[in-house]
């Protein structure tokens, strides 16, 4: 298995600290927000990892975090060059994963839990994808699940009136049908290419399943969600093995 993080998009809802950054190199707790997934992503085992961002920060990111060596892995970066949503994003691991299956995470998930178990989970699938769900106060925020036991029976994507509180969070894992999946899309009314419209490809095939996120979960695009994490990160000793720079 790889890892991709997906760390693009202007973080225009975080402006004015995104005007001169990456919203993925704010500072969450002790460390860039970006660290947040990567650690989770290592702590599974997984070394070949994707970061996929825009234009504009590439430069930054990649002094941030090098080639990978001082984490012991080994990080492939690509640019997304439009803000044209997360499944345009996600296209561009197409190479790197080749046939094997993909933990991606969007770069401004901040959580408490391992991703250990939910991969050994996974593991047993024989294929399609696993989400990681978390019930929210505003899930109109978010794509929401509609679940029924142990089934999802569909993804709405940021609904006004939300029927659940379950929230699809932004920690995904995909087998290599994924791509074929994104090749299928039109954009959406946002005109972007959504990775709800993926995960509701899956469905259709019944091929999702799902768990849910135990601890505490947010996303730290927003002002409010981005003071939410460094609270939360505070509660949480994340320890982070790098070798020094030399």
């Amino acid at each position: 298995m790889k890892g991709v993080i997906l760390a693009g998009g202007t973080g225009s809802r975080l402006f004015p600290l995104t005007q001169v950054t990456n919203k993925h190199l704010l500072p969450v707790g002790r460390y860039p927000m970006i660290y947040h997934p990567l650690f989770r992503i290592i702590e599974c085992g997984i070394r070949d990892i994707l970061i996929v961002t825009g234009r504009e920060h590439m430069g930054d990111v990649v002094r941030l975090l090098g080639s990978g060596a001082r984490f012991n892995a080994r990080f492939t970066y690509k640019v997304q060059d439009q803000p044209g949503g997360i499944a345009q994003a996600l296209a561009l691991a197409e190479d790197f994963a080749g046939s094997e299956r993909i933990l991606t995470i969007l770069g401004d998930n901040v959580f408490e839990d391992s991703l250990v178990p939910f991969i050994t989970s996974y593991k047993e699938q024989q294929e399609g994808a696993k989400l990681l769900l978390k019930k929210v106060d505003h899930p109109e925020r978010f794509g929401v699940a509609e679940v029924d036991g142990e089934k999802i029976l569909r993804i709405i994507e940021k609904p006004t009136k939300p029927t659940s509180s379950m929230c699809v969070t932004g920690i995904y894992l995909f087998d290599s049908q994924v791509f074929n999946y994104v090749k299928k899309l039109v954009p959406s009314e946002r005109g972007e290419f959504e990775v709800t419209d993926i995960n509701n490809l899956y469905i259709q095939h019944s091929q999702l399943t799902f768990d849910v996120l135990q601890g505490w979960w947010t996303d730290a695009g927003t002002p409010e969600s981005l003071l939410r994490a460094n609270q939360y990160a505070r509660q949480t000793d994340l320890t982070f093995s790098m070798k020094e720079e030399t």
